[in-house]
């Protein structure tokens, strides 16, 4: 038999041995590869969990909660460590003194603190800038007049905004905590060059920022103990108000729409449970007319009549007693 030429096999190469090109091309290509990366970065090393920077422990900020805000107080104390102690290098641009009314300051409190502070404004009618006093409309001004200035005055190094940091950095809260209470000596074999300070919780080991906490630097108006720890728990807790400042409003908001969404919930439950079940468990069933009910009915007996005669005829003739099957089915057809 011959098969049609399209389905004729045209390969002459069944027999061959695999080829071993791609294979040994491929190895050649790791290794170059790794060779070349050697020979840039000086090998192949892992990075360290020191390098990388220590985790910080998850502290149990009262603001956490889904029912729990911020601590107003603890904002308060910790504006006064940003403006006595954090104010000098960082600046705040997203933070407004308008936006510290009703929250930790009043709005006497507030003006007062913007009017310590003075803002180029204008033009004026001869065309002129002006400085005049802050109003609470004004942002917070910056420590430094630009980024070259800021880098001068520390080292090279730009210290920067803090109006997002908690946000911005890997672990919020739990990391500026523990790195503004981590600094300590660096262990044997750490060589910490100068002009940096160690800290196990920043990514390397070593932070141009020196140690600015220490007990007793502030005097809080409320009498708090001014401790490392207490100074650097405020401090947080304000910039983490000042990178959310809506948070309460938004977990108010939350509970809100949640309280709302279960009553509709419970609506839709009940709606389909008892406005809907007449549709849900009905039964359609077909009544006929009494003409045709009553013919169903004979014929519905000549079945089972037929039904019988049958079964009865089978069983006589199963136990050999065919008379006597005939003599039953006659007397059924009586």
């Amino acid at each position: 038999m011959r098969f049609p030429q399209r389905f004729a096999s045209s390969s002459t190469t069944a027999g061959a041995k695999p080829s071993l090109v791609t294979p040994i091309l491929a190895t050649t290509v790791a290794l170059g590869s790794a060779l070349a990366y050697t020979a840039t970065y000086g090998g192949l090393s892992a990075n360290s969990p020191a390098e990388n920077g220590l985790h910080p422990a998850a502290y149990p900020w009262s603001h956490n909660g889904m029912l729990q805000g911020f601590d107003h107080s603890s904002i308060r104390r910790g504006y006064q460590v940003y403006r006595e102690v954090c104010a000098a290098c960082h600046s705040l641009d997203r933070i407004a003194w308008r936006n510290l009314v009703g929250v930790s300051h009043t709005t006497t409190e507030a003006k007062a603190m913007a009017e310590e502070h003075e803002y180029t404004d204008g033009p004026d009618d001869n065309g002129d800038m002006f400085e005049r006093p802050g109003k609470l409309a004004d942002y917070m001004p910056r420590p430094y007049p630009n980024d070259e200035a800021a880098r001068a005055g520390n080292q090279g190094a730009l210290p920067p905004d803090l109006s997002l940091m908690v946000k911005a950095r890997h672990g919020g809260a739990d990391y500026i905590f523990a790195l503004l209470t981590g600094y300590c000596d660096p262990p044997a074999g750490v060589q910490v060059p100068e002009g940096m300070n160690y800290n196990p919780y920043f990514p390397g080991g070593q932070i141009a920022m020196a140690r600015v906490l220490y007990d007793g630097l502030v005097e809080y108006d409320d009498g708090t103990p001014a401790t490392t720890s207490q100074m650097a728990k405020d401090v947080v807790t304000f910039l983490n108000w000042a990178a959310e400042p809506e948070l309460d409003q938004r977990k108010k908001m939350g509970m809100q729409v949640l309280v709302i969404l279960t009553g509709l919930w419970a609506l839709s439950v009940w709606k389909k449970r008892f406005v809907w079940s007449t549709l849900k468990t009905r039964k359609i069933a077909y009544i006929p007319p009494k003409e045709v009910r009553a013919e169903f009915k004979e014929v519905d007996q000549r079945m089972k009549m037929k039904e019988r005669r049958l079964h009865l005829s089978e069983n006589c003739t199963k136990n050999g007693r065919e008379g006597e099957g005939e003599v039953m089915i006659s007397h059924l057809c009586k």
